[in-house]
C-alpha cells in the first residue's frame, strides 16, 4: 500500500510536542519492501517450531524448579523464591505470547495450519481467544494511530480530557497526579485492564458505544457486533471452545492441587504476563514524538511510521523475541518472522531516515512510568492541521 500524495497545504511542517519541527513521511511502502532482503519474507517452519518448543521447555523447567521451593527452610527466602519464580515465568509466558502474536500475523510459517494451530495452543494456554484477538489485532494494524478507528491505546483529545476532568471532585483533582495515587491507579490498571479488554473491548468503547458490552466482547458469536463479521463466527467459536477447555483444565488443577498452588505456579506468572503485554503495547504507541491522526489525514504509511522502538536489553531481545526493539518494522511489514526482524529493521531505518522513531536510552520501566503520568491528552499542534501530538501534563 503506497501513501497517497499529500497536498501541499498538508505537507507543511508541524511542530512536535516535544522538540523542533515535524513533517509527514515522504517515503513509500514500495521503497520499504524493496529495501528489505528477500529472505526476510521466507520464514523457516522448523526454526520457528524450535523457538516454540524452547519456550515451552523453559516453562517446564521453571515449573519443576519451583516444586523445590517449599523445601526451603526459611520463610522469607521462600517468599523471595516464589516472587522470583512468578516474575521469571511471567517473562517466559510473555515470550510465548509474542510467538502466538507472530502466528496471528502468519509470520512463523508459510503454512496457515501451522500458524493457526500453534497460535491457538499458545494463546489458549494463556487464556487469550486466539482467532478473536487475531481479528481485532488486524484492525489495529489497519488503523494504527487513527483517532477514529484504532483500538490500541487511543489517546484522548484535550477537549474530552477537560470535559471528563470537569466531572471530578475538587479533592480528586488535588491528589490524582500525586505519585502515590498514580502508582495505585496504574497497579489496578495493569491487574484488570487486559481481561476487561477481552470481555468488553473497553479500549474502543467510545466508538462502540452503540453496541452493548456483550457484542463488543472477544467471545461474542453473533456476528453482528462491531468486532467480527458473520464469516468469522466459526473461528470465534473455535477460540471460545479452546478457552473453555483451558478453563476446565485450570479448574481440574485447582481440584487436584489446590487453588493456592495453581495461583503460585500459574496465576501469578499469568498476571505478570498481562502486565507486560499492556506495557509493551502502550509504549509502542504512546510517546510525545509520534503523531496521531483522524481519518481525514490518516494513511497506512503515516500510521506505520507513528510507532516507537525501545530497548529492553536481554529480556527484550531474547525472551520477548525483539517485539520491543523492532516494532516500527513490524507495522510496515508484519509477516516478517522475529528472527529476521533486526536485519529487516536496519534496512527499513535507512529508508525512513528522520521519520524513524526510537528511544533506546530511557530505561524501559522508567519510560513506562514517565509516559503513563505525562501523556494524558493530544492536541493539534497547528490549527486545522488535523494532526495531533501528546501535550505533557505538567
Amino acid at each position: 500500500m503506497i501513501d497517497p500524495e499529500v497536498p501541499a497545504s498538508k505537507a507543511e511542517m508541524f511542530p512536535d510536542a516535544s522538540e523542533g519541527k515535524w513533517e509527514p513521511p515522504d517515503y513509500t511502502m514500495k521503497q520499504i519492501y524493496d529495501a528489505i532482503p528477500p529472505h526476510c519474507f521466507r520464514p523457516n517452519t522448523l526454526f520457528s517450531l524450535g523457538y516454540v518448543l524452547r519456550d515451552f521447555a523453559f516453562v517446564l523447567m521453571l515449573g519443576l524448579a519451583a516444586t523445590q521451593i517449599p523445601s526451603i527452610p526459611f520463610p522469607h527466602l521462600r517468599h523471595v523464591a516464589w516472587f522470583t519464580y512468578a516474575f521469571v515465568q511471567g517473562l517466559v509466558f510473555t515470550g510465548l505470547w509474542e510467538l502466538a502474536h507472530e502466528c496471528g500475523h502468519g509470520a512463523l510459517s508459510k503454512s496457515k495450519a501451522f500458524n493457526h494451530t500453534t497460535g491457538l495452543i499458545i494463546h489458549s494456554f494463556l487464556l487469550v481467544p486466539f482467532h478473536s484477538w487475531r481479528f481485532t489485532h488486524s484492525q489495529h494494524h489497519k488503523s494504527t494511530n487513527n483517532l477514529d478507528r484504532d483500538i490500541a491505546f487511543v489517546p484522548t483529545l484535550k477537549e474530552d480530557f477537560d470535559n471528563e476532568r470537569a466531572t471530578h471532585s475538587k479533592a480528586w483533582e488535588m491528589v490524582e497526579d500525586t505519585p502515590v495515587v498514580a502508582l495505585t491507579t496504574l497497579f489496578f490498571h495493569q491487574l484488570i485492564a487486559w481481561p476487561i479488554y477481552m470481555t468488553i473491548n473497553n479500549f474502543a468503547i467510545e466508538r462502540m458505544a452503540a453496541a452493548p458490552w456483550w457484542k463488543r466482547s472477544h467471545f461474542y458469536l453473533g456476528g453482528d457486533g462491531p468486532n467480527f463479521k458473520p464469516e468469522n463466527t466459526r473461528d470465534v467459536l473455535i477460540s471460545d471452545v479452546e478457552i473453555a477447555l483451558a478453563a476446565t483444565g485450570l479448574w481440574a488443577a485447582v481440584r487436584w492441587f489446590g487453588a493456592w498452588n495453581v495461583m503460585l505456579f500459574y496465576g501469578f506468572p499469568y498476571l505478570w504476563t498481562n502486565h507486560w503485554i499492556l506495557t509493551i503495547t502502550f509504549l509502542q504507541h504512546t510517546d510525545v514524538s509520534i503523531p496521531y491522526y483522524p481519518t481525514k489525514t490518516w494513511s497506512f504509511l503515516r500510521g506505520a511510521a507513528s510507532t516507537v522502538d525501545r530497548d529492553f536489553g536481554f529480556i527484550g531481545r531474547h525472551i520477548f523475541h525483539g517485539a520491543i526493539e523492532t516494532h516500527v518494522l513490524h507495522h510496515h511489514s508484519s509477516r516478517i518472522p522475529f528472527y529476521y526482524a533486526a536485519e529487516a529493521s536496519d534496512a527499513v531505518k535507512g529508508v525512513m531516515g528522520k521519520h524513524y522513531q526510537s528511544d533506546m536510552k530511557t530505561p524501559y520501566l522508567w519510560a513506562f512510568w514517565k509516559n503513563y503520568t505525562q501523556c494524558k491528552f493530544v492536541v493539534e499542534t497547528e490549527e486545522s492541521s488535523h494532526i495531533y501530538f501528546f501535550s505533557k501534563n505538567e
